[in-house]
């Protein structure tokens, strides 16, 4: 008998959460009751929610200490404002006081909540800032992306600061979004309608075939769950010869693929023999299919 998944994407950032930690280890800071929301939203006669739409707190991971927090893309597509921002860098910040065994982000968001214009950029540039103080005190910070609204701007960078980032197929990992490059490129460049297109280009497959998403797993709360835990100890170096290294593997795979012009173009290039079916192959047979190419297979 297959068990019933418990889908990541269907699911709020607490039941997220809730599923993600061990069961009851979870206690939530600046909770519903402190009615923490943003201080700009009512000016512009726009609702707003208590808990600015994220989640954070600490709880545990398989007996393991872990801080963690979780956008709720209900509201207002998991935006970040000043609030939000807030308690996501305090989070972070209070990792350095407490030395969990990682920091887990559940990312679920459109970006910068343009609503709050130079607060929300602000707050991006102190998230990252703490990422890294994290990372540079040995504490490895994980993030996970498998919402309806993707990772998208100042929050995919945020993501792309992390140790580790685990996926499922149904996340979306880009600095700019669909309709964001067709506004700016026109729909000849970009279709931001054509679906297909969006997936194979942000899609979490594609990102993990070209060596940016680390984890692709089914959608299911507890396959996410899995490689969370397996990421506990994984950290990535963070050091000049580790960002060289980086900058080197971006500009060979800039210079390799620049002008391709679809995706399973690079598919192909990298050794797939049957592009046209990466789309639709489910997670097992995908990372079956790159730890292939990766020469990893057992």
């Amino acid at each position: 008998m297959i068990p019933a998944r418990h889908s990541f994407l269907e699911a709020s950032a607490r039941a997220r959460l809730r599923g993600l930690l061990d069961a009851g280890s979870f206690r939530e800071f600046c909770g519903p009751s402190r009615r923490l929301t943003s201080p700009h939203l009512p000016a512009l006669g726009m609702p707003v929610a208590f808990d600015d739409g994220i989640v954070v707190g600490e709880g545990a991971i398989e007996g393991r200490p872990v801080l963690a927090a979780a956008q709720e893309g209900g509201f207002m597509g998991g935006a970040v404002g000043e609030v939000h921002g807030a308690k996501l860098a305090g989070l972070l910040e209070r990792a350095l006081d407490t030395r969990p065994d990682a920091v887990v982000l559940l990312l679920d968001s459109g970006g910068v909540r343009l609503h709050e214009a130079n607060a929300g950029l602000i707050a991006m540039g102190e998230i990252q800032r703490a990422v890294f103080d994290v990372r540079a005190a040995g504490i490895p910070v994980i993030a996970v992306i498998g919402g309806r609204n993707g990772c998208y701007g100042g929050t995919s960078m945020i993501a792309r600061s992390c140790d580790r980032i685990v996926a499922s197929e149904e996340g979306r990992l880009s600095v700019s979004g669909p309709e964001v490059i067709e506004a700016v490129e026109g729909i000849e460049e970009f279709d931001a309608q054509d679906r297909a297109l969006v997936w194979r280009t942000m899609g979490a497959k594609h990102r993990r075939l070209i060596g940016e998403i680390d984890t692709i797993v089914a959608d299911d709360i507890e396959a996410f769950r899995g490689a969370v835990a397996a990421a506990l100890d994984d950290a990535r170096a963070l050091d000049l010869d580790a960002l060289e290294a980086e900058h080197a593997r971006l500009a060979t795979r800039l210079a390799r693929f620049e002008g391709v012009k679809d995706a399973r173009e690079i598919w192909a290039a990298l050794g797939v023999n049957d592009p046209d079916r990466v789309s639709d192959i489910e997670a097992d047979e995908f990372n079956r299919l790159v730890a292939v190419l990766e020469g990893t297979r057992p």
